[in-house]
């Protein structure tokens, strides 16, 4: 995930961060998560400065308000980066790389994760280097509160070390491809299937010979799209690298490797009890291990701060449970809140991993909380790409509807970088091998409770397993499709008293469930194994265990330099003496009826003739970007060869940050993009269509002038109300009566003080898209009597009421996210921190509130306090609800300097003030 976006929030004019990689300060036994942004400022007279900005963060950094200003180091003179490698240690391609940064006035180290994202951060950086100034004297404006490094006088070279792949390739000289002509040795060690004798591995090669392998800018020949895929590279070794995995079975051959997949829901607890009953005992040393954690910590501080000492405190009982007879490597360790993946592998293949790259996808409520939602390593092992995804899914057995959706969600916004930037992200389903564990979370359907233990005592698995939520979806192929799972021959994982083998006596008296699963997908995959482990008795479920022999492809190295001349023979053949040209099978695209968050999509056709070319969509003269805020075409960029084609998306989705200007008529469904051939010509589309406007992204003063659903009034009348100042209403003005506030917001509130007071999780746990939809849409047009009968939908669609609860809480905090103009205005927001801890204080910066802004605090804050009411069936507390609303309602301005943890805290510290006291 590009977390810049975060950083660019919280930046000043002129202010632009072109780079940013998440990583961990190492000070001695201390490890802190950090932000690090390049940011660039352009000077009046036309040079620039660089500095680093290191920012604290919660959770992952999506928006400027999950992060908190740290330091600032200014790239000047006396500033070096330099990767450092640890005596003794091993080096592993593919493992974080640590970097020391030193100035005359500190020295810090950090450790980065492998991939993508940290060559590029430390490409930029180095970029920055040869135009520094002696100074840095642009972040002397910065506020004292932030400590800051003041420029230095020395003169001390520069050094920044990092891996970049760049090598010469035309001609026959295949040399540059390779150290010193060879290729990277394959494993000895390894089991597999006898080979003819040209096809035999050769020896390993050391640690110091890997680690100047690396450092010396060379590249293994396992590592396939680090070929020629690097941003260096021009058309002809874009076309080789094209040929060159079209024949890739050519040069490579099958051989077998041994992997254990674990997952394991802790519910919260830390490890008690040895690992190795689950992770090694009676079986061989796996070649690889991929562990997978659920609810990690369950506390708030670890959903709403994103720390948590149990990842240590797992992480080590997981190293300590690794099979006894091999060395292990840890290649990648991820988290989100309590989701945690560990990806080791033997030493010996080491040299043979690749292009580690981790992200994370939080499905909790608005789609960002990190209670509910996946984490996934890919990387390539030899010649075969590989993902692994861990999964923790929506919980209670009648949301399976919510399970799908989540599983979707995963699917569609997981997305990895690749090594050339100008490349599309990856997605999980862009991998030989794919491999998916977690808590899943389906459960057994239509049989009650003493059926389902009957069975089990029965050991009628198969019969039980026809009940099951997660066979039912994927035989209806709404999740899950072409992936495979073992037959189930141990009884259900869930739900245990913890410390036991009995099942749940709790008063909910949860039914037994499968919900802890391993499933995967790809070719030349034979399971071994597939049990659980009763013996482990720390959690309320047990852990689920896979062994797999993968087939993976491996190089053989005389195959693939014939491979390669081969195919440059052939380009010396044919020189680039032809004009690409394309055909688009449309050039026109119109998006009807346009609603708010809802994606729309139109796609078309390029089609190539005879010569390879690029395409890219590219900026318009005087504008930043290739199309509107709106829009995005995908892929925007890309390679073709000769007569093959590509299908281009278009994709309009309009959020919070698009709606108002569309609901105000200053922004229109129009754009021209421009499609660009490299050494061609260009091709213009033209793209029209009509935006529904929608209280989503309007402000409180404006609906409440709107007696009449939005879509019921004239655009010129929509128009005028959304332009209007935000303090009509307090100058005697003509417009016709208003509304104490809007009646939109009156229609969620009510739902939900009507039915959802007593509802478990309210405002925790994510609803479900069609409802939201189904939501807006009666908000939109005024029909009350259609929110009301979501209670019907959900009864008729999904079994309970219990989603559609959960989908009008989530659209209304969707609503208070999208207003312009937050409840709390900018203008009052540092005087609420200055009065958080004075409630007289706090309540006086209220009355100073624009009329209707101050009537909806009022109205959210007595809502908020009937929750609390019945907070022993909700579970809400202050604390919670303050998290929660307090940012959505007290919003630091716009392009102002974000503010750090500790005043973060004062903003929910003013909102706790009036859910705690009268009002």
């Amino acid at each position: 995930m590009d977390q810049s976006v975060a950083i660019q929030e919280t930046l000043a004019e002129g202010e632009y961060c072109p780079q940013a990689v998440q990583g961990v300060l190492c000070e001695g036994d201390s490890r802190q998560s950090r932000l690090l942004g390049l940011v660039r400022y352009r000077l009046e007279h036309g040079g620039q400065e660089h500095a680093l900005f290191l920012y604290t963060h919660r959770r992952m950094a999506i928006t400027g308000d999950d992060v908190s200003l740290d330091q600032i180091v200014p790239v000047s003179r006396d500033f070096a980066l330099e990767e450092v490698s640890p005596d003794g240690e091993l080096y592993i391609l593919g493992s974080d790389v640590t970097v020391q940064l030193d100035t005359a006035e500190l020295s810090l180290v950090f450790q980065l994760p492998f991939g993508s994202q940290t060559r590029m951060f430390l490409h930029e950086v180095a970029r920055a280097c040869p135009g520094r100034l002696p100074g840095g004297g642009w972040v002397a404006g910065y506020s004292p509160t932030h400590p800051r490094i003041p420029g230095c006088r020395h003169s001390l070279p520069m050094y920044v070390y990092f891996n970049f792949f760049s090598f010469p390739l035309g001609g026959s000289n295949f040399d540059g491809l390779r150290p010193n002509g060879k290729g990277v040795p394959m494993d000895q060690s390894s089991r597999g299937q006898d080979k003819p004798e040209s096809l035999q591995p050769r020896q390993n090669k050391s640690k110091s010979e890997i680690t100047d392998m690396v450092r010396s800018s060379t590249i293994t020949v396992s590592d396939k799209a680090h070929i020629l895929s690097m941003q260096k590279f021009g058309l002809r070794d874009t076309i080789v690298k094209s040929h060159l995995l079209q024949k890739e079975e050519d040069y490579t051959y099958i051989q077998n490797f041994r992997f254990f997949v674990g997952t394991y829901n802790v519910n919260g607890q830390s490890p008690k009890e040895c690992l190795q009953l689950w992770l090694s005992n009676g079986i061989q040393a796996p070649d690889v291990y991929c562990v997978g954690f659920q609810e990690l910590d369950l506390s708030k501080e670890a959903f709403f701060f994103h720390d948590t000492p149990k990842e240590e405190e797992w992480f080590k009982a997981v190293s300590e449970g690794l099979h006894p007879d091999a060395k292990y490597a840890k290649v990648k360790l991820i988290r989100l809140v309590g989701i945690m993946l560990l990806l080791y592998v033997k030493q010996e293949h080491a040299a043979y991993i690749s292009e580690v790259e981790a992200e994370t996808v939080g499905t909790g409520i608005m789609g960002r909380m990190g209670n509910k939602g996946g984490v996934a390593i890919r990387f390539q092992f030899h010649n075969t790409s590989i993902c692994v995804v861990n999964s923790h899914l929506a919980a209670h057995i009648e949301e399976y509807e919510r399970r799908n959706q989540d599983y979707k969600d995963i699917c569609s916004r997981m997305q990895f970088c690749q090594p050339d930037p100008s490349l599309p992200p990856l997605t999980i389903s862009n991998h030989d091998v794919i491999l998916w564990l977690g808590d899943l979370n389906y459960r057994i359907e239509e049989l009650d409770v003493e059926k389902v233990k009957k069975l089990i005592e029965e050991k009628d698995f198969q019969m039980l397993y026809a009940y099951d939520q997660l066979k039912i979806q994927v035989a209806a192929k709404t999740v899950f499709e072409d992936f495979t799972e073992g037959e189930l021959t141990f009884q259900p994982t869930y739900k245990y008293d913890t410390g036991s083998d009995d099942w749940d006596t709790s008063e909910k008296c949860r039914a037994p469930a499968w919900c802890d699963r391993i499933l995967w997908k790809g070719k030349n995959i034979t399971q071994l194994s597939y049990q659980s482990h009763m013996a482990l008795k720390t959690s309320d479920h047990k852990p689920v265990s896979s062994v797999f022999d993968i087939g993976v492809r491996v190089v053989n190295d005389e195959l693939y330099r014939k491979t390669l001349e081969e195919i440059v023979r052939s380009l010396d053949k044919m020189e680039n003496a032809n004009i690409p040209s394309v055909s688009l099978s449309k050039r026109e695209f119109c998006f009807q009826n346009v609603k708010y968050m809802q994606l729309k999509v139109e796609s078309f056709t390029i089609h190539n003739g005879q010569v390879p070319c690029h395409f890219e969509f590219i900026n318009k003269p005087d504008e930043e970007s290739y199309c509107k805020q709106w829009l995005n075409a995908n892929p925007s960029r890309g390679f073709l060869l000769p007569d093959s084609d590509v299908e281009i998306d278009l994709e309009l989705f309009v959020n919070k940050t698009t709606a108002t200007k569309l609901n105000s008529g200053e922004d229109k469904i129009e754009d021209i993009l421009v499609l660009h051939l490299d050494r061609g010509k260009d091709y213009f589309l033209s793209v029209s269509g009509n935006y529904l406007p929608s209280c989503f992204g309007s402000p409180i003063h404006t609906l409440c002038y709107m007696r009449e659903p939005i879509l019921d009034l004239p655009l010129e009348t929509i128009s005028e109300l959304t332009l209007m100042p935000v303090w009509t209403g307090d100058d005697g003005s003509q417009l016709e009566s208003p509304m104490e506030i809007p009646k939109e917001l009156w229609m969620l509130v009510d739902y939900l003080y009507r039915n959802a007071v007593q509802q478990e999780d309210l405002f925790q746990q994510p609803g479900l898209r069609s409802e939201f939809e189904h939501i807006r849409d009666c908000l939109d047009t005024g029909m009350i009597d259609n929110l009301c009968i979501l209670q019907t939908f959900s009864s008729v669609i999904i079994g309970s009421l219990t989603m559609g609860n959960h989908s009008v809480a989530e659209a209304l905090l969707l609503f208070l996210e999208s207003l312009p103009e937050p409840v709390i205005c900018y203008s009052t927001y540092h005087n609420c921190l200055e009065c958080s801890g004075n409630y007289i204080a706090s309540k006086q910066v209220i009355s100073t509130l624009p009329i209707f802004h101050k009537n909806v605090f009022h109205y959210l804050m007595a809502f908020l306090r009937e929750l609390l009411k019945n907070s022993a069936k909700n579970h809400l507390d202050e604390n919670i609800l303050a998290s929660i609303f307090g940012s959505l309602l007290l919003r630091n301005p716009a392009g102002h300097q974000k503010l750090d943890m500790t005043e973060k805290k004062k903003a929910q510290e003013f909102i706790h003030q009036f859910l705690c006291n009268p009002l």
